[in-house]
C-alpha cells in the first residue's frame, strides 16, 4: 500500500486528538495527576503480567518496546511533533514499507491516550481512600469503551505483525539504519528512534 495524503490526514487528525487532549488536562491538575496515575499502575500492571517475558532474552526487547515506545509513562510529544511535521513528506524520508507503521502508531498513540483520559475521569469519581486496585477496577467497569479497547488490540497486533514481516526483509533493516544521521539532522530523531526499536525488538522475537 502507498503513502498518500489521505495516510498523511489520519497521522495529523489522530496527533490533533492527543493534543487537544493534553491542552485539557492543563486546565485541570487533578485529571492530569489522575492521567499519570492510571498510566502508572497500567505500566506496574504490564510488568507483572509479564515478568517472565521482561527476563527472557527474546522477549525482552519487545516488552521493553511496549512500555517504552507504545504503552508506559513517557511524554510522547517530542516525537509527535516530529510525525506532524513530516507526516506528508514521511515515504520520501523513510522506506516506504515503512509508512503504514507511522499511521498506526499515531492511531493506537490516539486511542489509548484517549482511553486513559476517560479511566482518569472515572478515576475521580471513585471515593478518595478507595484502595488502588480496587479504584483501578471500579473505574474501568465504569469506562467501559468495548469498541475502542478491541480496535486497540487489533492496531497492536497489526503493527506486531507488520513489524515482523518487514524485519525479514535485510535490504529494509540496512536502509533503516542508513537513514539515522540524515533523519538525526533533520530533527527526527525521536521518529527514528522508535522505527529502529520496533526493528530490533522484533528480529530478536521471531514468532510474534
Amino acid at each position: 500500500m502507498s503513502f498518500n495524503t489521505a495516510f498523511a490526514d489520519q497521522i495529523r487528525a489522530h496527533l490533533h486528538s492527543v493534543a487537544a487532549l493534553r491542552q485539557g488536562a492543563l486546565g485541570s491538575p487533578a485529571h492530569a495527576a489522575a492521567v499519570h496515575t492510571v498510566k502508572r499502575l497500567q505500566a506496574r500492571r504490564f510488568r507483572a503480567s509479564y515478568a517472565d517475558l521482561a527476563t527472557d532474552p527474546r522477549t525482552q526487547p519487545a516488552v521493553r518496546f511496549f512500555l517504552e515506545e507504545l504503552y508506559g509513562e513517557h511524554d510522547f510529544s517530542r516525537r509527535d511533533e516530529q510525525f506532524g511535521r513530516i507526516a506528508g513528506a514521511l515515504e520520501r524520508l523513510f522506506p516506504a514499507a515503512v509508512a503504514q507503521l507511522a499511521v498506526d502508531l499515531t492511531e493506537i498513540h490516539a486511542l489509548t491516550e484517549r482511553l486513559d483520559d476517560a479511566l482518569a475521569g472515572h478515576w475521580l469519581g471513585q471515593a478518595e481512600g478507595t484502595p488502588s486496585a480496587e479504584r483501578y477496577t471500579l473505574a474501568w467497569r465504569a469506562c467501559g469503551a468495548r469498541g475502542e479497547r478491541e480496535r486497540q488490540l487489533a492496531v497492536v497486533q497489526h503493527m506486531g505483525q507488520e513489524l515482523q514481516r518487514l524485519t525479514r526483509m535485510r535490504s529494509l533493516r540496512l536502509g533503516l539504519r542508513m537513514m539515522r544521521k540524515p533523519a538525526e539532522a533533520a530533527g527526527l530523531d525521536a521518529l527514528q528512534h522508535f522505527l529502529e526499536s520496533g526493528f530490533d525488538a522484533f528480529a530478536a522475537l521471531g514468532d510474534a
